[in-house]
């Protein structure tokens, strides 16, 4: 006859004494204190157009939800299994607007599932270095800004004065494109400039035969 213990002997009782909430509290707070690290990473190295900030807080986000996942999964074989299950149905349908956006979702997940496989200073070591390298890259690339200047001219004699000016007053210039129309020469480039300054744009407009001048910053995705 079954009587009133038995019916609470199961193993999932038996798999609560094996719960550790020590375990527990210390991976989610450094799982928190690494997710924080990749959101300020994430927002000094940000180079898109706009930021979202609901992205930044899904990359701390992401990194709790990872860990509590494998913990869970590590201290139990079946609950592993049935894991694997569950997560093979779910579909992600977010648009990812910038490329950097992957290396951050790949580094908050690697970083929560390392801490909850209970290797905390691999994933501390492995952050500080990650974040580093991107800092460092992240500046490297905004003191070089790529720039498309665009010059509408009316003849080849105005397009050669503004091209000498232009070449005289940047660090790089490469044209990308010659539109020639019966109203006119269209020309575009790709430019470096000298330490941020644009003041040059304005002189290549006061060339005579010059119509326009267009300065706009270059994303490294020309369109020909």
């Amino acid at each position: 006859m079954i009587d009133f213990g038995d019916i609470f002997k199961s193993s999932f009782l038996e798999n609560l004494k094996e719960f550790s909430v020590l375990d527990t509290v210390i991976g989610l707070i450094f799982a928190l204190i690494i997710g924080l690290f990749i959101f300020l990473v994430y927002k000094k190295t940000f180079a898109g157009i706009m930021y979202s900030t609901g992205f930044a807080m899904t990359l701390v986000g992401l990194s709790l939800v990872a860990t509590l996942v494998i913990m869970a999964v590590t201290s139990n074989v079946v609950l592993s299994l049935g894991m694997v299950g569950a997560l093979s149905i779910v579909r992600f349908r977010a648009a990812i607007k910038e490329p950097m956006e992957i290396v951050f979702l790949f580094w908050s997940l690697a970083a929560g599932i390392v801490i909850g496989a209970g290797m905390i200073p691999l994933a501390v070591i492995g952050s500080l270095i990650i974040g580093v390298i991107l800092v460092i890259f992240s500046n490297q690339k905004t003191r070089r800004t790529p720039y498309i200047l665009i010059v509408s001219c009316n003849d080849e004699k105005a397009e050669n004065s503004a091209r000498e000016l232009v070449i005289q007053s940047v660090d790089k210039f490469v044209v990308k494109s010659k539109t020639v129309s019966a109203g006119g020469i269209e020309l575009t480039c790709e430019i470096r400039v000298k330490d941020d300054s644009t003041s040059f744009v304005n002189r290549v407009n006061e060339v005579e035969g010059v119509e326009s001048v267009t300065l706009v910053t270059f994303n490294g995705e020309y369109m020909s």
